[in-house]
């Protein structure tokens, strides 16, 4: 565990569907909206990059923030 606090979650609250892109925006400190657009440009744009299975793969396994 990282001693800063700043550990690499699934967003709950800024999710458009599981919170990957929003839990990343978080842990970099980068707008969401930006990583969201960043990720669907590099989708498209990119022959090697095989967007819905990385993100289908990253859904599973960063674990998700609980908010108490």
């Amino acid at each position: 565990m990282s001693s800063s606090g700043n550990v690499l979650r699934r967003s709950a609250a800024n999710r458009q569907v599981a919170g990957v892109c929003g839990g990343l925006g978080e842990y970099f400190g980068i707008d969401p909206t930006a990583v969201r657009v960043g990720y669907v440009l590099l989708s498209i744009f990119s022959a090697g990059f095989p967007g819905i299975f990385v993100y289908v793969l990253l859904w599973i396994l960063i674990p998700e923030r609980e908010y108490y």
